[in-house]
């Protein structure tokens, strides 16, 4: 990355909690509660802690840059990115559509509050890469965010930084 770049030509792009979907994913599994049925196979429910959000992507030409996180409090974040063979309005989530690697970064409950996060940098990287890649065929793409261990949506700050190709 050139370190002349300035930055007006950053884009910063937040993760968006969409709460339709995820509603109707946790409505998929009370279905499947209230009638006695399983669910199909390789299916991928939404699990209590989970909930989906997305990025927009104004542009699809991007460089990854960085990730800012911030957390207040204690907790872990796993960030789980799904392909783009997932239409949620047609079909349900099937585990074959989750992308490697995921994204984790966390605190530790003796950890002092304004200790910085702990992630797994390499994974972070190359999660980062991995979605800019797949912002030149989709201008919007799904993720699940699990919390744990103390996090909530509510205590996270998390954008991605990227560079657009001139």
């Amino acid at each position: 990355m050139d370190a002349d770049k300035s930055s007006s030509e950053k884009l910063v792009l937040e993760f968006k909690e969409d709460t339709d979907l995820t509603e109707m994913m946790r409505r998929r599994v009370s279905s499947l509660q209230k009638t006695g049925q399983k669910r199909q196979d390789g299916e991928r429910l939404l699990l209590p802690h989970e909930a989906v959000h997305r990025l927009d992507f104004p542009v699809q030409e991007l460089n990854f840059s960085r990730w800012y996180f911030s957390l207040s409090g204690h907790g872990r974040v796993t960030i789980t990115g799904i392909s783009q063979h997932w239409t949620p309005d047609l079909t349900n989530l099937m585990t074959r559509q989750l992308l490697e690697p995921i994204g984790t970064f966390w605190r530790n409950a003796e950890d002092p509050e304004d200790s910085p996060l702990k992630c797994l940098e390499a994974d972070m990287q190359e999660f980062g890469e991995r979605i800019a890649e797949l912002a030149k065929v989709r201008k919007v793409m799904y993720f699940l965010f699990a919390y744990k261990d103390g996090s909530t949506a509510g205590n996270l700050d998390c954008t991605i930084e990227f560079i657009p190709e001139k």
